[in-house]
């Protein structure tokens, strides 16, 4: 109705009786009608030029921190999104492409519980691909002009189009935005958030790369410590020296109260160690410590180097219960490398990326390598002591099925480090072969205990891998032997002892170990996992029930473990 009332009056923009002294001066009629709806037309273009400069200008104006702050609330609290549609709740990684759940994925562990994952239709709805609403018209405004309402007056002949990019001119109205804080990646790589210049300063952002909808690209460094992080994707780095001893805390507040927090809540941390160094450990014990407090999660204290792994850190949802999770060093005495480059990503409830409540640590990817705290491929590594923690693979698709079964191997060492080191296995009791122990070093290990009989007149059980292990459930290997708990100086399910005629002169009595060799390990069992457990020394363990209820030899150089895992 507005359409065909104001293209009835451009069309006849005065009346029918005009004066005849109007006529002398403008002409014919028709001459009259053309000039006048020419002139009212490019009033109304400059009406509109007029309205965008203002508007610029604003939106270009210097805002300072409490207008900033004042206008982030407002523009937020005027945010009406579907929780299922939030570009927020994009994963911490960089390239994930979402789809469709497919038949057997419904597995509570695969994603927390059926109750958490979101339905199959859950990334298909696209909100900003619905006209914006644009001034204060909206989408009427929007529909108006993108019609041939107002470049329709023109005639073919000429060529000037006023209103032809006006949709592209007008500042948009982020109301159908799906968030303020979208996930972003800079050119240099690093994670950041989607949002306005202005909001990026006021958080002591870096602009690094550019978003939809005039936004940057807001990358967020913390420096030092005793500092408080509110912001996703955010990185915590060493202050530029580090003094010992001391301390050195981060404060990660959760709380859905908070702007920007305000569009979903939090359930899980995911920390990833773009670098992290600190003094090594001394036989499995760190003089240096990282820990980590206030979350469900008991996450193992940590030392080393540690550069490239992750944790997952469960967290009450923030939209019912706020917390704070600290994060803290402790520095020993004494010089060493001390750095850190720790980046912090907040991942929202009920997203269908949240590793397994149960898991650590979680890996999303057919292929890929898994190493322990502090593993390194060098020699003098050490494995840590009192780690354990469950590490999880979600199920991938293989030639566009579902795997059926992971296969865990030895990483290649070109540096001279030790793939796989878990408590050492020894030669029988009685065994006085000098060659024996360095011998029965090399070996693999399996189960809990061997009843060592070298000592014919006192046979004893002995414990193997009970204390420090690596559980597999229902690996087999390439000969089909098959075991859980994986221990010794290679990865091999095949079983104790290992007999003394096979050893070449180097055993007199059967040893606590298996193999010389290690193999690919397979388990069909899902969800697949694997466990890593150490207790809280390398040195000989006593009888000391129940606690110790086997004694157990001395570790020696014991290193953790580096597989590469592959999914069929």
């Amino acid at each position: 109705m507005f359409a065909d009332e104001l293209t009835g009056y451009i069309r006849h923009p005065v009346s029918e009786q005009i004066s005849d002294p109007i006529r002398i001066v403008f002409g014919s009629t028709s001459s009259v009608h053309k000039k006048i709806g020419m002139a009212f037309k490019i009033a109304i273009f400059f009406t509109l030029a007029v309205f965008l400069n203002v508007g610029q200008g604003c939106e270009t104006n210097q805002v300072d921190q409490l207008t900033a702050r004042q206008g982030l609330d407002e523009l937020l609290k005027e945010e009406s999104y579907s929780s299922a549609n939030n570009l927020w709740t994009t994963p911490y990684y960089y390239n994930y492409q979402p789809r469709t759940p497919l038949p057997g994925f419904a597995n509570a562990y695969e994603g927390r519980t059926p109750m958490n994952r979101q339905q199959p239709n859950y990334f298909i709805k696209d909100e900003d691909s619905l006209p914006e609403s644009r001034l204060f018209l909206g989408n009427i405004a929007t529909n108006l002009i993108g019609s041939s309402l107002f470049n329709n007056r023109f005639s073919p002949a000429n060529q000037f189009r006023p209103f032809a990019n006006l949709l592209n001119r007008i500042p948009p109205n982020t109301a159908n935005s799906r968030s303020a804080f979208d996930a972003c990646t800079s050119p240099a790589g690093e994670a950041g958030i989607c949002t306005m210049s202005s909001v990026c300063s006021l958080f002591a952002g870096r602009p690094s790369g550019s978003c939809s909808l005039s936004r940057v690209c807001c990358v967020n460094v913390v420096n030092g410590c005793g500092k408080t992080v509110t912001l996703n994707n955010t990185y915590w780095q060493s202050p530029a020296a580090v003094s010992s001893p001391s301390n050195c805390a981060l404060t990660i507040k959760l709380d859905a109260k908070l702007t920007e927090q305000s569009f979903k809540p939090i359930c899980q941390i995911r920390l990833d160690m773009v670098s992290f160094t600190t003094a090594p450990p001394v036989a499995g014990t760190c003089a240096d410590t990282f820990q980590v407090g206030g979350a469900t999660t008991m996450a193992p204290t940590i030392c080393g180097v540690n550069s490239g792994q992750h944790m997952y850190l469960n967290v009450p949802s923030s939209g019912v219960t706020p917390s704070d999770v600290q994060l803290m060093f402790n520095f020993a005495a004494g010089a060493a490398t001390r750095s850190w480059n720790i980046k912090i990503a907040m991942l929202p409830c009920g997203a269908d990326y949240l590793a397994p409540s149960e898991c650590l640590q979680y890996f999303t990817s057919a292929t890929g390598r898994v190493s322990s705290f502090n593993w390194q491929d060098a020699a003098g590594a050490q494995q840590l002591n009192n780690q354990d923690y469950n590490i999880c693979f979600r199920t991938e698709l293989v030639s566009s099925q579902p795997a059926t079964q992971a296969c865990l191997s030895l990483c290649q060492v070109p540096n001279g480090g030790d793939a796989f080191s878990i408590t050492t296995p020894t030669p029988g009791a009685a065994d006085m072969n000098p060659l024996a122990p360095a011998f029965a070093a090399t070996l693999s290990a399996v189960g809990t205990t061997f009843f060592d009989t070298s000592d014919r007149p006192n046979p004893v059980t002995v414990a193997v891998c009970l204390y420090d292990f690596l559980l597999i459930t229902g690996g087999r290997g390439v000969d089909g032997n098959v075991a859980d708990r994986y221990c010794g100086n290679a990865l091999n399910p095949a079983p104790l002892p290992f007999l003394a005629v096979n050893s070449g002169g180097a055993l007199n009595s059967r040893a606590r170990g298996g193999s010389i060799d290690s193999v690919q390990v397979c388990t069909p069992v899902k969800p697949f996992k694997i466990t890593y457990r150490t207790d809280g020394t390398e040195a000989a363990v006593p009888l000391n029930a129940p606690t110790a209820p086997l004694t157990a030899t001395a570790d020696t150089g014991n290193t953790g473990f580096c597989l590469d895992f592959q999914q069929r």
